[in-house]
């Protein structure tokens, strides 16, 4: 807690209850989705209930897992004092357990815990986002390319260091140091060059 108050960003304690109830709300609302789906790819005629009576358990399945994923999730940030990846983790550990419950037996519900574990957990740790990390709005667009142009760019003396001067790679210096080989070599005395006319 010393360390939090140093650092200026103190951890508040969170609503998992609501928390939960509203992830519960939102997963539920999507197994329906996910349960119509699956009643339209049935070959016999089913009715419109049969989203209830016959893939029922899709909307249970989704709804315990939002809503067990939200309360293990902030439960485990208000214990711990902490918001960050391993609140994920934990929270999505729990709920793969509850798919793993569908299946009945124990290696399945650690299986799909610990996968959904590792998948929250490295998705919160990249950013949360399927887009990318957000821009920084205070930062001009055209001044943050140029800086990563610079900042990538490798200084002339490497490049002509490991591939050699020609092939339009020139080092500073090239005519200079071109017509002092060639006096060397050749005892030839190789005029400066002309620049062209505007």
């Amino acid at each position: 807690m010393a360390d939090d108050e140093h650092h200026g960003d103190a951890y508040h304690p969170k609503d998992a209850l609501g928390a939960a109830i509203k992830g519960g709300l939102i997963t539920t609302g999507a197994g329906a989705l996910v349960s119509a789906i699956q009643n339209t790819l049935t070959k016999q005629n089913v009715g419109a209930m049969s989203i209830f009576t016959r893939t029922g358990s899709t909307i249970a399945v989704f709804g315990a897992m939002g809503g067990v994923f939200e309360f293990t999730k902030i439960a485990s940030a208000n214990l711990r004092q902490k918001d960050d990846s391993y609140n994920h983790g934990i929270g999505g550990f729990f709920a793969g357990t509850m798919l793993g419950l569908r299946f009945r037996t124990a290696p399945a519900v650690m299986g799909y815990g610990t996968a959904l574990a590792v998948i929250m957990t490295a998705f919160n740790y990249t950013g949360g986002r399927l887009v990318g990390y957000s821009k920084d709005p205070s930062v001009d667009e055209v001044a943050r390319k140029e800086y990563l142009r610079k900042n990538r760019r490798r200084p002339l003396e490497d490049t002509v260091r490991e591939l050699g001067e020609g092939r339009g790679i020139y080092a500073p210096g090239y005519t200079e140091t071109r017509a002092e080989r060639i006096k060397d070599a050749y005892g030839y005395d190789v005029p400066a060059p002309v620049s062209a006319a505007p």
